[in-house]
This record gives C-alpha cells, sequence and structure tokens, in this order.
C-alpha cells in the first residue's frame, strides 16, 4: 500500500529532525511539528482506505452526514 509506505518515510524523517530538535535546532522542531500533522493525515488516509477494503462505512467526525428533517 502506498500510503503506508509514505508513512513508514515520514517517521524515519520526523526521527532524524527530532533528534536535532532535541538539541536545540527551533528549525527542526518547526520541521518535526509539519512532519507529525502529515503523519496524522496520512495515517487517516490509511484508516478510510482500509475500511473501503474492507466495505465499511467510511464517515468520520469531520464527514457526518446532517440529521435528518
Amino acid at each position: 500500500m502506498q500510503e503506508y509506505e509514505h508513512l513508514k518515510n515520514l517517521v524515519e524523517q520526523c526521527a532524524i529532525d527530532l533528534e536535532k530538535a532535541e538539541g536545540g535546532n527551533k528549525v527542526a522542531g518547526t520541521r518535526v511539528r509539519k512532519t507529525m500533522q502529515e503523519i496524522r493525515q496520512t495515517a487517516q488516509a490509511i484508516r478510510i482506505r482500509i475500511l473501503e477494503l474492507r466495505g465499511g462505512d467510511v464517515h468520520t467526525s469531520s464527514q457526518q452526514e446532517a440529521p435528518p428533517t
């Protein structure tokens, strides 16, 4: 699955910047925060894809249906 490979690459990239951020590099800290957001989005995309593969409901909290009128 392409999304999973992307997620693994993001985690590896983040680990390098995290070490630099712990050493006091503020720019690396900014990259860590940005990468963590991308990790979150990629993980959500994987969750949706898995639900689609199993034929389940893909509604998330941000994609809720409007209540019936």
